[in-house]
């Protein structure tokens, strides 16, 4: 099963198993990582932003304007930013490492 690795808001690095086809979101929930997700993936909030690690950013598909458009709101923006709840968990990002963000705020 493929894995990836979720960097805490302490600096820990969490290693699960990542189920083909779920988000990153939904694989975060399933192994009670720290992330909210409150409109619950349909792309209404920024609560599920994670900072991908530079070294995965290039491997992934680029994000529509709509998630663009709520990456704005998002509390600690950074260059590799995105939102979780768009990350399809592939055999291609088998070993994805994202780090989650300070805080979150809910603009929704």
């Amino acid at each position: 099963m493929p894995k990836m690795t979720f960097v805490e808001r302490d600096g820990t690095h969490r290693e699960v198993e990542a189920p083909l086809g779920l988000s990153v979101l939904e694989i975060a929930h399933k192994h009670g990582v720290d992330i909210e997700g409150a409109c619950e993936g349909s792309l209404a909030c920024s609560t599920c932003h994670v900072i991908v690690d530079p070294s995965w950013f290039g491997k992934l598909e680029s994000p529509t304007e709509d998630e663009e458009d709520m990456l704005d709101l998002a509390f600690d923006l950074q260059e590799t930013s995105r939102l979780g709840c768009q990350l399809i968990m592939t055999d291609k990002l088998d070993g994805l490492v994202v780090k989650l963000p300070a805080g979150s705020r809910n603009a929704g």
